[in-house]
This record gives structure tokens, sequence and C-alpha cells, in this order.
């Protein structure tokens, strides 16, 4: 006992990780892997020792479940796996919106709709002051009689789409730069390194390009059936094999595989070692058992069938046909 608490004594316990490790531990210089398993195993179940004794040391309050111990800070600081990733660059607006000292507010989700005179949501379906929503446009005098606003409307927001997404890939661009692309968009990429790494960017090939386009159009529901190609854009190979069916209706050629392989399952019950796979006395018991309910329920059907054709004789009581007689007289 004084030898094993000696032992563990040695060791220096991390109750914040749950380690525990043995600084003065040294291998023999040429040991053979067995004698080398077993010292694993006997050290590690020493340090488990020495973990469960100092765990158990912790005041503790009791649980339904068991006692529960609080665990002290880590004293062990473990390497991380990857880089930090890199400060992402700020984009225009937030270059702009510092200059001039803009502050980011929280909006409400709530608005109050002008059309319809009550509070609907921001955004989203069914929203406030939708600009799709409004049968009558206002005309102002400046306006042009012959252009349609509708028409306008429609092509304004078109246009802020299309000054939107410009922006973004700008501050995308901007970001590969610093090398501090989100990981999606450099795994779609599929030419840029993860951030922190030290690849070097590689040209794109015309293969990755379709690879990535291929993958992105069969990424819907019926994998890219009903989308519109583009021009010179050639449909997605099916990679697999196709499932192949047994027709309905049997032939000469594939449609006698469905009886080989019945008779294939039949020749395999009914062999040698059958009696491994079918229980010969249960399948006697049942099919006498059903047998026996067959005769009885034959039995039955055939004597309500006589029940109904024997006639039915109907019974006279004596003060009856005398009365009958007597108003004959």
């Amino acid at each position: 006992m004084q030898m094993e608490g000696e032992k563990q004594h040695k060791f220096e316990v991390d109750l914040g990780n749950l380690m525990a490790f043995d600084p003065h531990h040294t291998f023999p210089s040429q040991p053979s892997r067995e004698d080398l398993i077993n010292q694993c195993l006997l050290k590690g179940t020493r340090v488990v020792q020495a973990i469960a004794d100092a765990l158990f040391a912790l005041p503790s309050t009791e649980d339904v479940d068991g006692p529960l111990v609080n665990l002290p800070p880590p004293l062990t600081k473990l390497p991380r796996e990857k880089h930090l990733p890199k400060p992402k660059p700020p984009t225009k607006w937030e270059v702009f919106a510092k200059k001039k000292g803009i502050q980011k507010r929280k909006k409400d989700k709530i608005v109050y709709d002008e059309q319809s005179g009550t509070w609907k949501r921001r955004y989203g379906y069914d929203r406030a002051n939708d600009e799709d929503a409004v049968p009558i446009i206002e005309a102002k005098a400046t306006d042009d009689p012959e252009e349609d606003p509708f028409a306008k409307r429609k092509e304004n927001k078109k246009t802020r789409i299309e000054k939107q997404e410009k922006n973004r890939s700008q501050n995308l661009k901007e970001a590969a730069k610093f090398g501090a692309l989100p990981s999606h968009v450099q795994l779609a990429a599929t030419a840029l390194p993860i951030t922190g790494t030290q690849v070097a960017p590689k040209k794109v090939t015309k293969d990755e390009l379709g690879n990535v386009a291929g993958l992105a159009a069969t990424a819907t529901a019926s994998g890219g059936k009903f989308d519109k190609k583009l021009p010179g854009e050639k449909p997605a190979q099916h990679k697999g094999k196709y499932r192949k069916f047994l027709p309905v209706v049997e032939g000469t050629g594939i449609g006698s595989q469905e009886r080989e392989q019945t008779e294939k399952i039949l020749n395999k019950i009914i062999s040698k070692n059958s009696h491994d796979i079918l229980n010969v006395e249960k399948a006697v018991t049942m099919h006498s058992v059903k047998k026996e309910k067959k005769r009885r329920s034959d039995k039955g059907k055939a004597s309500a069938t006589d029940k109904k054709l024997k006639t039915q004789k109907k019974s006279f009581k004596k003060g009856n046909f005398k009365k009958g007689k007597a108003k004959g007289k």
C-alpha cells in the first residue's frame, strides 16, 4: 500500500482537463511488444486511479443521480488544432460608418403598415409597406406620362439587387487579399486555401469549375431536373449504378430470373441441412392445426345448410284443434 501511494503521489493531476501524467516515467531501452503493452496497461490503470482519487477528494453535493463536484479550472493549456482565424477586413459601409460616426442600431421587427393600417413584420411574407402589394401608384408632376410606373419600380429593384451583389463581391475580393474569406466561400471556390493555411492558391481548371457547377445544379430536391440549363452546359453525369427491377410478366429472357431466384431459395431450404433452416415438427403441427380448423369450419357450414333445407313442422295444440272443430259444426 505504501509503494502504491508513493507511485500515485508522483502523478501530476489536472482535474480541469481530467488528465494525469507521470513526468518521471521512462520506458526500457528495447522492450518487447508484449512487455510494452503490459506496462502501458499497468501505467494507465494507475493514472485513472489517481484521477478517481482526486475527484473523490473534492467537496461534493448529493443529487438523485449521485454525488456532484465542481471541477477546478484547468492547469494545462492545450494547443489549438488549427491557426487562429485572421481578422476580417471592414467593408466599405463599415469604413464609411466609422468615419461619419454612424452607429448601428437594432430595428424593430414590427412596423406600421400605411396601406392596411395595421402592424406587420418588417421583412418576409406579408411584410409592411410592400411595394409589390400596392395596386395604385400616385403620379407626380415630374413623372413621364408614357412611362409605366410598375415596370420602372421593378427595374429600380433589379438595379438595387445588382448593386448589392456587386458590393458583396467586392468585399469578398478584399477579404481574399488578407486570407480572411468565409470557409463556405473557400470550399465553394475549390481553389482557395482554408483560412490560416500557407497553401498557395492554384488556378481553377475547367473540370473543377464543371464539378462545382454540377454540385450546385444537383443540390435541389429534383436533382436539377427542372432547372434551366446554361448555354453550353452539359447534363450532369449519373454516378453509380442504376437499379434494375425484374419485369412483371414472365418471359424467356430476363423475365425467367424471378423463377430462378425462387427455385434457388427453395433449393436452399430443401437441402441436406434443411433441419437447421426449417423446423419440420413445427411445420407439421401448424399444418395439422390448419387442417383441423378447416374441417371444423366445413362441418359447421354443412350443418347450417342442412337446418335450412329441413321443413319446419308447425306445432298444433289440442285446444286450438277442438276450437276449430266446434266452429266447423
